[in-house]
C-alpha cells in the first residue's frame, strides 16, 4: 500500500479549483481515509500559485492555501536541491533531459522532494517524472 503521495501541478490545480470535481475530491478522500499521507511539495505550490496569480484566480489561491493547511506540506530544503541538481545532471548525461538546458526544471525538484519522503508522485505527466521517481497518473493511485 502507498504510504505517501505527493501532488504534481495537474492534480493540485484540480483540487484548488473553487468547485473541484467529485472525481478528484473522491480520490483525495479515499486516499486520506485509507491512511495515505498526501503532500504538497513547495515547488508545486509555486508552479500552481504563480499561474493563479497571473490569471487573477483569487478563489483558487484561497483554496490552495486551505489545502496547504489540510494536507502535508513539504518545504524545499538544501538536501532536496542538492539531489535535484544530481538528478538533472544524471538525466543529461544519459541523454534524457526533461527541460531546456537553462530551465530550472521543476520536475527534478519535485522528484527530489518525493524521493526524500519515499513517495509516489500523483501526476498527469508520468513520462518525465518516472525517470527519477515512482510516478503514476493520479487516477491510478488507490
Amino acid at each position: 500500500m502507498t504510504k505517501t503521495v505527493v501532488l504534481d501541478s495537474g492534480p493540485l490545480g484540480k483540487l484548488a479549483h473553487p468547485r473541484p470535481s467529485q472525481e478528484i475530491l473522491g480520490w483525495l478522500n479515499r486516499l486520506i481515509t485509507s491512511g495515505v499521507s498526501v503532500a504538497i511539495p513547495e515547488i508545486i505550490d509555486y508552479e500552481v500559485r504563480r499561474n493563479f496569480l497571473l490569471e487573477g484566480l483569487t478563489q483558487s489561491i484561497v483554496r490552495l492555501d486551505e489545502l496547504k493547511e489540510e494536507l502535508l506540506y513539504l518545504p524545499l530544503n538544501t538536501e532536496a536541491m542538492l539531489l535535484a541538481a544530481q538528478l538533472w545532471a544524471d538525466a543529461r548525461k544519459r541523454g534524457r533531459p526533461t527541460a531546456a538546458p537553462d530551465a530550472l526544471d521543476g520536475d527534478v525538484i519535485l522528484a527530489a522532494q518525493a524521493q526524500q519522503v519515499g513517495a509516489v508522485v500523483a501526476t498527469e505527466n508520468v513520462g518525465h517524472l518516472a525517470l527519477f521517481v515512482e510516478a503514476k497518473h493520479w487516477m491510478e493511485i488507490e
